[in-house]
């Protein structure tokens, strides 16, 4: 079974602030089994328009990431993020296929 993925490029307006965001969406995230596999960190824009924060969440599968998007849990942290960020997010089905190189 393919994995589940969070994609968000964010703007914090209020780094303070958004400090409460990450504590309580920590909640959610540990209740849907997420890990960090990018969190901020350095970025060279090479095409498009990137935001200043980058993110990459990983699920054990695609439905535990949006049924954690939906959750109770993560829309109270949301509450918290939404006044003091700009921020675009897709959940995406990971990929279980061939890899380039190889053959069936």
């Amino acid at each position: 079974m393919a994995k589940g993925y969070w994609v968000s490029m964010v703007d914090v307006q209020d780094p303070e602030t958004y400090k409460a965001y990450v504590r309580e969406n920590a909640i959610a995230l540990e209740k849907y089994g997420a890990r960090f596999l990018i969190r901020g960190g350095s970025a060279e824009k090479v095409e498009g328009v990137p935001r200043s924060r980058i993110v990459v969440i990983e699920f054990p599968d695609y439905q535990a990431a949006l049924d954690c998007y939906r959750s109770p849990e993560y829309q109270v942290a949301k509450a918290l993020r939404t006044p003091v960020s700009i921020a675009d997010l897709v959940v995406v089905e990971g990929y279980d296929g061939l890899q380039p190189g190889q053959t069936n």
